[in-house]
């Protein structure tokens, strides 16, 4: 299927490096919550949340946690060498069995100053009484291995004593104590993440609490955020921009409730929307093919033919499960969520405001269409702080 050409030009809009955030707010709930509810905007604060929902809203949050995922060595020449975490190669390429290693684990990442490291040479770090070597075993691919003795720690111990907090490449300073705590939701619980799902920072037990009270179900999924988030386009039809891929995992209480009749679905952050609609699209593969692998590709939902209605889909996925008897399914998915996306979950979304001329500046795009420039122009006039760190906003569509 030929998709119209989508200029990456179009989604780009004027970033002062002085609205970029470098630090969070000294409260997490102090940020300003831009509404746009069907074409108007109002400018309301995040603790006022609750207010514009009601008991037929369903939140979805991702409880992804982040790692530590940068590490520092340096070689004996004193030359430092960087190493950014992406994506597990071995023992498994799922992300809680690599986590578990306690002997060695091969990683694929990103490398700083890799000219000054060669194939095959080990670097050492001793953490306590283990030591760690880690090697550079396939520079095109960028696999480093990762092995230490005794093997006495997990992979996940190791990191937490020796990794940094992975802030994104705009956020321009040190990493600092208070980033391991404040880079990471409150309701966060399973470690995979190599960045946060940033729309979900602004929530504090104080705002739960408040969806509680007014009847607000709230459920939690999980997508481990890689670093592919932060990916620019580089191509001028977007279309042809390589999407990354992230693992998703689903649990039966997820299918149940999304089965719950007159409820409306709202995505916390672009992570959760992207499980969710991936969900939808894992559904209508099972209904085509009961083997079929929870694989969603890049363009996959604008390719198939007669997709069916959500609570087919859904139901699909939970009748799977049932015979599987599982209780969780892992998947993965590398969808793309383009202006002209047929949405099939979500009519809601709560995301801070994106980078220009991103994946997820196009996102934002599919679900407000031409209505995104008003929105981001709406935040500029009104000092809102733009990026991970920054402001939220609200945007309900249907």
């Amino acid at each position: 299927m030929d998709l119209p050409i989508i200029k990456i030009r179009d989604y780009w809009y004027n970033l002062p490096e002085d609205r970029i955030a470098l630090h969070p707010l000294p409260q997490r709930d102090a940020s300003k919550l831009l509404f746009y509810n069907k074409g108007e905007i109002t400018h309301k604060k995040f603790t006022q949340l609750s207010d514009l929902l009601t008991s037929n809203d369903l939140l979805f949050f991702n409880d992804t946690k982040v790692i530590p995922a940068r590490f520092n060595f340096e070689k004996e020449t004193g030359a430092a060498i960087e190493v950014f975490l992406l994506q597990p190669v071995y023992p498994s390429s799922l992300v809680p069995s690599a986590l578990a290693s306690t002997k060695r684990t091969t990683w694929k990442c990103t490398i700083g100053n890799i000219k000054r490291w060669s194939t095959g040479k080990a670097l050492q770090k001793q953490i306590g009484d283990v030591t760690v070597n880690v090697t550079l075993i396939d520079r095109k691919n960028g696999y480093v291995e990762f092995a230490w003795s005794p093997p006495i720690l997990s992979f996940a111990e190791i990191l937490h004593m020796a990794g940094a907090v992975p802030l994104p490449p705009y956020i321009k300073r040190s990493v600092e104590k208070s980033d391991a705590e404040r880079y990471q939701t409150v309701y966060s619980h399973f470690e995979g993440a190599v960045a946060a799902p940033t729309a979900g920072l602004h929530f504090t037990d104080r705002v739960l609490a408040d969806l509680k009270t007014k009847g607000i179900a709230t459920d939690f999924l999980t997508l481990h955020v890689s670093a592919g988030t932060f990916q620019p386009v580089k191509t001028e039809n977007a279309v042809d921009h390589t999407m990354h891929e992230e693992q998703i995992i689903i649990r039966k209480r997820n299918l149940v409730n999304l089965l719950k009749a007159d409820k409306q679905v709202i995505a916390v952050g672009t992570t959760a929307m992207r499980t969710l609609e991936s969900l939808y699209w894992y559904g209508a593969l099972l209904r085509v093919d009961p083997q079929a692998e929870f694989q969603i590709d890049k363009l996959l939902p604008y390719q198939f033919k007669n997709p069916p209605r959500p609570q087919a889909a859904f139901q699909a996925v939970l009748d799977s499960m049932e015979e599987q008897r599982l209780e969780e399914i892992l998947g993965r998915t590398s969808i793309y969520i383009l202006p002209g996306y047929p949405f099939r979950v979500c009519k809601g979304l709560i995301t801070n405001f994106h980078q220009p001329g991103s994946t997820l500046m196009l996102l934002v795009a599919a679900t407000i269409g031409k209505d995104w420039k008003q929105v981001y122009e709406a935040a500029l006039t009104n000092d809102y702080r733009f990026l991970s760190y920054g402001d939220s906003s609200f945007l309900l569509w249907s």
